[in-house]
């Protein structure tokens, strides 16, 4: 077995490559391991280095050093090929979609990655891309997708660069109009935003749906309907919260195989904290899975699933 590591330099705050670089060699030399460490210098290169090493067929386990962004292009890379397992060695702003384990500073740690055990977790598929954690559209894919330009700021990072976003895009900003198919349903009004979740954390401390079981086949689905400037702190409070029934008059939860979203304008779509842009999206359960390695011995169980 390969252990590929895959480093962004442009992951968090700051350039951690030869950080990650002397730790890599130090614990892999000792454990005499069989591994090499690739880095990136371009968005889509960390896709390439896991799409290289899945095509050769040999067993692989790939890390992807950085945070969620590094991961999703890792997993781009990566998904449907039951040669290669994916992990996230943290080093980035948000690393949300390891939120989900009961000790997530132990994606923080090298040599507890290298004792690890595995599961088969599902993926979301957003018209032509993968994504492994957390899709949206409107103002939180806004929000989401406006992070970047705020968490390299002195002061702004995590959860604070996605507070200066969320004040900047409410003031451009609340709702928009939308059709919305699901399950048999067709939805059509304004809505502040719509979140589709396979993990449970983004936007840095985020968990809208507590219950999301990247495992059970279905992806939890909140639609927020329109709101006022003056109710969204109220709103998202609660939302960030995971407290979504308390807002029943406003959020309505489904869980389903796909959900299909028709914008009256090309509108931003928020891809594990990526940006993309499309006038009409599909994002639905994907046919390819995923093997995904952590630390032996956490746990990722949940509550049980609200009902449909």
């Amino acid at each position: 077995m390969r252990h590929l590591f895959i480093i962004n330099p442009a992951a968090g705050s700051k350039n951690r490559t030869d950080a990650y670089s002397e730790e890599i060699h130090r614990i892999c030399r000792k454990k005499h391991l069989n591994y090499d460490i690739r880095v990136s210098t371009a968005p889509g290169e960390c896709t390439r280095f896991a799409r290289e090493a899945a095509e050769t067929g040999e067993e692989h386990r790939l890390y992807a050093c950085g945070g969620d962004g590094t991961l999703n292009e890792v997993v781009q890379g990566a998904a449907g090929h039951p040669n290669v397992a994916v992990t996230v060695f943290s080093g980035g702003s948000g690393n949300d979609f390891v939120k989900l384990f009961n000790d997530p500073s132990a994606f923080f740690v090298l040599e507890r990655l290298l004792d690890a055990e595995e599961a088969t977790f599902d993926l979301i598929r957003c018209n032509d891309d993968i994504a492994m954690n957390i899709c949206s559209v409107g103002l939180d894919a806004r929000i989401g997708t406006d992070v970047s330009r705020y968490k390299r700021l002195p002061l702004l990072h995590g959860f604070r660069a996605y507070a200066a976003s969320t004040v900047i895009n409410v003031i451009k900003g609340v709702s928009e109009h939308y059709v919305v198919e699901i399950n048999g349903k067709r939805i059509d009004g304004k809505q502040t935003m719509i979140c589709v979740c396979n993990g449970r954390y983004y936007g840095g401390g985020f968990q809208p749906v507590p219950e999301a079981d990247p495992a059970d086949g279905l992806l939890d689905v909140l639609l927020v309907k329109k709101v006022s400037r003056l109710q969204v702190a109220g709103v998202v409070g609660k939302y960030k919260d995971g407290r979504y029934k308390e807002l029943s008059e406003l959020v309505r939860h489904f869980r389903t195989k796909s959900v299909k979203i028709l914008c009256d304008k090309p509108t931003p779509i928020n891809l594990d904290g990526e940006l993309r842009v499309a006038q009409e999206v599909t994002m639905s359960v994907a046919e390819e899975k995923l093997r995904f390695f952590y630390p032996k011995g956490l746990s990722w169980a949940v509550k049980e699933a609200a009902p449909v």
